[in-house]
Formats: C-alpha cells, structure tokens, sequence
C-alpha cells in the first residue's frame, strides 16, 4: 500500500481503520453480466466545520452523465440543499445517510442520540431529493454490533467501501491518484471518493480516471440502482 494511503488511514476520521467487515455490510456490488463498479462520494461536515460541494466533481459527473451515490451528513445536506435537490432531480445522483454531524464514533453514542442522527438526516435528505435514503455509510467506517444493528432496525442497510482511495491525502497528486486506482479497481467494485471540497486531487483526477475506466470496459451504476 502506498505511503500516502497508509498515512491517510492514519490522520484522518474519514478513511481510519475500521472494525472487521460483516457479511451485513456491502462492500461489494452483487454480481452483474457487465462489468459494473459504483462511484460513491461522501460530503462530510461535522459541527463548526462547513463544507460545500465540490462543483468540479459535479460539474464532471452531469457532463459526462455518470451515475454516482452520495452519502451525504445532514449538515452538508442542509448547506448544499439547492445544488443537492438539482442533481437528485436529474435523476443521475442517488443521495444517502451518513450521519447527521458525522461523529468519530457513532456507535459509542446512546441508542436516542443513535437514532436521532439516522432521523435527522433522513428527513433533510429527504427534504432536498424528495426520497427518503435506503443506505448508510458509518462515518469513518467506525461501527459495533449495537450501532450496526441500530441501522438496520432504522431500515437502512449499511454500504461501506472496497478498498480506500485515499483522496482526502493533502499530497496526493491527481496522477498518483489515477494510476492507484486503475491498479485496485474490479468488477463489483464500490469506490469512496469525497465531494465535500477537502480532497483536492479528486476533480482533477476523474476524467483521465473515468476514460481508461470506460476503455477497459467498466460501467458504472447507482447503489439504488443494484442493491434491491
């Protein structure tokens, strides 16, 4: 693994060391006659941190008519509401629940404050996409059986990620990028990227990332899209 990846997982709350995956939470798209991989974007703020959606990667995904999921917190839905409902509306962009405040250790809260957190963040989702979420992503990867099972019985299954890109790394370069994710990328694949402006070689990296994708025969879909 690339140093900057491992220093990545290390320093920041949004790609740290996880507990062990369960056969319970996606990691992987169910298997399909194509070569089918989901790009998903998380667009964090947590409390007294605003964040705004990167309009590159957005700009970059409506052109070139890529379907994408974003799991976005409740904060950043209620900062992002306009540019949110658009992309929701084109019909493109999936948006899903990843915590209203995107706490470090969502499962160390108590079962009120738990829910709360799902509840919230649904109905501001809902609120700008006009659909309420079916999926959750852990903020950080970080879960127990209890917050786990706290999801499930909120309705939402719980979807994390294949393997990290990294792409929060301050001193990732787009072609370092690029080149570590051609080299990781299968079939089934569910990618992370972030949308929340704090990962700066994400936009410029896409479009040489998502041309060699499609030439070597990937397509991409939205989690509602292949998760039923």
């Amino acid at each position: 693994m690339p140093t900057w990846i491992s220093r990545t997982l290390a320093l920041l709350a949004g790609l740290a060391a996880t507990a062990p995956v369960r056969a319970d939470i996606v990691t992987h798209l169910p298997a399909q006659p194509a070569k089918v991989i989901a790009l998903t974007f998380d667009g964090c703020e947590a409390k007294g941190q605003p964040a705004w959606l990167d309009e590159k990667i957005a700009a970059f995904l409506e052109a070139q008519h890529i379907p994408a999921t974003l799991f976005v917190t409740g904060l950043f839905a209620k900062r992002n509401a306009d540019r949110l409902g658009q992309l929701s509306r084109a019909g493109l962009i999936e948006i899903e629940n990843h915590s209203w405040d995107h706490p470090r250790h969502l499962e160390h809260l108590d079962p009120a404050a738990i829910a709360t957190q799902l509840a919230d963040t649904d109905a501001a989702i809902e609120s700008v996409s006009g659909r309420k979420p079916r999926f959750f992503r852990f903020p950080g990867g970080h879960y127990d059986a209890r917050a786990l099972a706290a999801v499930e019985g909120h309705g939402l299954t719980t979807v994390h990620w294949s393997w990290e890109s990294g792409d929060p790394a301050r001193d990732l370069t787009p072609e370092r990028l690029t080149g570590w994710v051609l080299s990781k990328t299968r079939p089934g694949d569910v990618l992370i990227f972030h949308i929340n402006g704090r990962a700066p070689a994400t936009a410029a990296a896409l479009p040489a990332m998502v041309a060699e994708l499609k030439r070597r025969g990937f397509s991409f879909a939205r989690l509602d899209e292949v998760l039923k």
